[in-house]
């Protein structure tokens, strides 16, 4: 595994390259408080190069002071991948997968094809304002990842679903793939049950969303 770094504003992002080919890439996203994984799992099968994102404060990225999280800090890391990279399928788990939604519709010329999966973080928080929760982590503490400001931010994440349905909508009027999202998650957060039910989508398996992404 090989690893290249990544400059998000005062963050340094690890992409890790997993698996070399010549043939379409694949970018992994992790949930919530976990990191990218070291080797290809067996059940992922791809005929390309696979790499993996540490989002900010995760894995072996680097850590910002004082918290400030939201799933579209991670959009811009993921953005910053993908740059990098070009145009690439995406399978996010958890948190990585509703983050592989927002890119899908915010970058439909270079996501080709995000693949939504069960892991931690993907409910995140309210689908609404709530009260403010201050947290207070001494800094001593926060030198390895996770970060646990992103811990605690991030699974209180506001996710509106009209805000999350607003990115899926273009990712389908803007792709120039049949089907851009495929959804493989059993957990049906309030967001993704009303992303599946005004888009009408059926659901799938990793294994048939990564052979129809891999052609």
């Amino acid at each position: 595994m090989t690893a290249t770094t990544l400059r998000h504003n005062k963050v340094d992002l690890a992409l890790h390259t997993l698996a070399d080919g010549d043939g379409p890439r694949l970018l992994l996203l992790h949930g919530l408080g976990e990191r990218s994984p070291r080797e290809v799992a067996p059940h992922i099968e791809w005929p390309g190069s696979i790499h993996a994102l540490d989002f900010t404060g995760h894995g072996d990225s680097t850590i910002p002071q004082g918290g400030g999280y939201t799933a579209e800090i991670l959009m811009g890391d993921v953005d910053l991948a993908l740059e990098h990279l070009g145009p690439t399928t995406i399978l996010g788990r958890g948190l990585g997968a509703y983050v592989a939604l927002l890119i899908a519709g915010a970058r439909a010329e270079l996501v080709r094809g995000a693949i939504i999966t069960d892991g931690p973080g993907l409910f995140g928080g309210p689908s609404g304002p709530t009260s403010p929760l201050v947290a207070e982590v001494p800094t001593s503490t926060v030198s390895t990842t996770p970060d646990p400001f992103a811990l605690i931010e991030l699974s209180r994440d506001v996710r509106p679903d009209d805000y999350a349905l607003t990115f899926a909508r273009q990712a389908i009027e803007t792709s120039d793939l049949e089907s851009p999202l495929a959804v493989a998650a059993m957990g049906r957060p309030p967001w993704l049950e009303r992303v599946v039910e005004d888009l009408v989508l059926e659901p799938t398996t990793v294994a048939a969303a990564l052979a129809g992404y891999s052609r």
